[in-house]
């Protein structure tokens, strides 16, 4: 089957406009939400057609739901999915959705159910296919998502709104027999359509452009191939606003592309790196619901994103942990008790889930000063912590255990006063969210006096 490239990720409401194919561009189709405004004559002619949906993204701003991998393996898990991101979902304000691929764990079977499942929110949902989407056994890349077209629909779409243009690549190139057996990067098909489509677009809305692999360079065999990188800022570069969603990595991340990674463009190019829907590919302890802890390894609980896009290209990103009422945004670690006079080697530690390298981020104890924190590229210490339970377990704590700790880059540290009176202080810790503003979070520790 030949991959499916452009089509409606529901029914149309009005006709698309003609298409009369040539040998120099592939006809494709984009959903658009406003009047038709392109003729026969115009630059799409001959190569896009444009078909009317239901509107989406209108208004002063609207809400985009963002998932990152469901990565579902077993009805076991699609129940997880269910009750730990959908149905507290239901009911959203949100016009629009996008899955960052890897909907299933390599289980194909299953894409019906993700979709019932993720179709309770009752709202548009675009789809891009991730690396554990992929047919197994497939013997070209052209043959690799079969499974996923007939169940799920185009790999590769675009859609027009009042608000932002959207559009979702499958940027999983397989490579059957190799190692690595795929890599990140584009065809040359979605290339061609993209040097047809982006031309078009208004430059004063935001271009939102997703896909599974992150597009940024990583340390991983698996990374974007470095020309396909260089193809796809060449043709973003005129857009003032461009927004890049990937996932994949079941870490969170924001990342800016620079002339450092050969980005030219007039502004930085924000890539946010989604959590995981299902966290740590749903491992850990299981709470009081018996649904897993499915905390990441660089320490951010498993949950999902919201896209607030706004007039002029403008928009606002947030990050809500699952099941969680209190919407906690920084996640913090300290000592319960230490030595009154002891020398103040030990800390405080805070994971700002949204935050990196420009964030600031203070604490104070006592209501004192206010102090700045000092960025760690480390290990959480809380699922540090978690590990050697762990470790220390004689049986299972759960199906799989919580993922090795890896060095977080949203982690911050204070040093601990410990010549204060004995007894209780109050720790608070307030951080700088370029989008939310101040968001805080507090804990406690002792001094006890010990004798030698």
């Amino acid at each position: 089957m030949i991959r499916s490239f452009l089509w409606l990720a529901f029914l149309p409401i009005a006709l698309a406009l003609p298409v009369v194919a040539s040998a120099a561009c592939m006809p494709v189709t984009v959903e658009t939400s406003l009047p038709l405004p392109r003729s026969e004559s115009g630059v799409a002619a001959g190569c896009i057609a444009y078909r009317l949906a239901p509107a989406t993204l209108q208004g002063a701003s609207a809400q985009v739901l963002v998932f990152g991998d469901p990565q579902v393996k077993s009805a076991v898990d699609v129940d997880y999915y269910r009750r730990d991101i959908v149905e507290p979902l239901i009911g959203t304000p949100a016009a629009l959705g996008i899955v960052l691929g890897d909907l299933v764990d390599d289980a194909p079977a299953l894409y019906p159910q993700v979709k019932t499942v993720t179709g309770l929110l009752g709202v548009p949902w675009l789809y891009a296919p991730g690396n554990h989407d992929v047919d197994a056994g497939a013997v070209s890349d052209e043959a690799s998502l079969d499974a996923f077209h007939r169940a799920i629909g185009p790999d590769t779409f675009a859609r027009e709104t009042a608000l932002a243009n959207i559009v979702v690549l499958d940027d999983v190139i397989v490579q059957p027999g190799q190692q690595p057996a795929y890599i990140g990067g584009l065809r040359e098909d979605q290339f061609a359509f993209l040097e047809r489509w982006l031309p078009t677009l208004s430059k004063d809305k935001l271009l939102v452009v997703a896909m599974h692999i992150p597009l940024y360079r990583r340390d991983s065999a698996d990374s974007f191939r470095a020309q396909d990188r260089t193809r796809l800022y060449a043709l973003l570069a005129p857009f003032p606003h461009v927004l890049v969603l990937s996932a994949h990595t079941h870490i969170q991340q924001q990342y800016a592309h620079t002339a450092r990674d050969g980005w030219h463009g007039p502004n930085p190019l924000h890539e946010y790196n989604v959590g995981a829907a299902c966290g740590a590919f749903w491992s850990g302890v299981k709470d009081a619901a018996g649904i897993p802890a499915a905390t990441m390894a660089d320490g951010t609980p498993n949950g999902y994103a919201v896209l607030t896009v706004k007039m002029g290209g403008a928009y606002a990103l947030a990050w809500h942990n699952a099941r969680d009422p209190e919407d906690t945004q920084i996640g913090l670690h300290a000592p319960k008790v230490l030595r009154r006079g002891a020398y103040p080697a030990w800390g405080v530690y805070a994971n700002v889930y949204m935050g990196d390298a420009e964030t600031r981020v203070e604490y104070r104890i006592d209501d004192g000063a206010w102090k700045p924190m000092r960025r760690v590229l480390q290990p959480d210490p809380a699922l540090l912590a978690e590990n050697a339970r762990d470790d220390e377990a004689d049986v299972l704590r759960g199906y799989d255990r919580s993922p090795e700790a890896k060095a977080s880059p949203h982690l911050w540290r204070g040093a601990l006063s410990t010549d204060l009176a004995e007894g209780g202080h109050v720790i608070e810790v307030r951080a700088f969210d370029r989008w939310r503003g101040e968001v805080q979070a507090q804990t406690v520790y002792r001094l006890m006096n010990a004798q030698p």
